[in-house]
């Protein structure tokens, strides 16, 4: 498979164009932390991570990693941590990995603002199943739940993802 590129359409992958949803925001060339947008540029896959209680391993790529019950991803600008994963308790603002909703039951990680973070340049900017069709996120790439599902073995760290604003 070839690069991932995020187009008005939907996101090209595989020969095929998959429906998503982006920030609330739109894209931005300019992310900071809490405004909603997805940000441009060409970002690398990094990680998987899932929910070992609502999908079996053996259906994701064997570097894909369960998300713990402590798990978080630290979003405080201020902290040392910040757009890195962290474990409870954390007293920084954080993410919950292991969410009551099936949001994070699957997480393609990405290096936006990573490996050196500069803090309020935007963390945790995923790719995660969405919450229904056209509905925005926070700044993350969002798609159905089958479509991630049926791309997921093949996504493979560094592959590239292109995100033009």
């Amino acid at each position: 498979m070839s690069d991932l590129v995020l187009t008005p359409m939907g996101l090209r992958a595989g020969g095929r164009l998959w429906p998503c949803s982006i920030g609330r925001g739109g894209i931005t060339s300019d992310k900071r932390e809490g405004d909603g947008a997805t940000p441009a540029g060409v970002h690398r896959l990094t990680g998987m991570l899932f929910r070992p209680d609502r999908l079996a391993a053996r259906a994701l790529p064997r570097w894909a990693r369960p998300i713990g019950l402590r798990d978080l991803w630290c979003d405080d600008p201020g902290h040392p941590a910040y757009n890195q994963p962290a474990r409870a308790p954390l007293s920084a603002s954080h993410e919950r990995l292991r969410r009551a909703d099936p949001l994070y039951d699957l997480i393609v990680l990405t290096d936006w603002n990573l490996p050196e973070a500069i803090p309020g340049k935007g963390s945790a900017i995923f790719v995660h199943t969405w919450r229904r069709p056209g509905y925005p996120t926070a700044g993350c790439i969002a798609l159905a739940r089958a479509d991630l599902l049926a791309l997921a073995p093949v996504l493979i760290p560094g592959r590239r993802l292109i995100v033009r604003g």
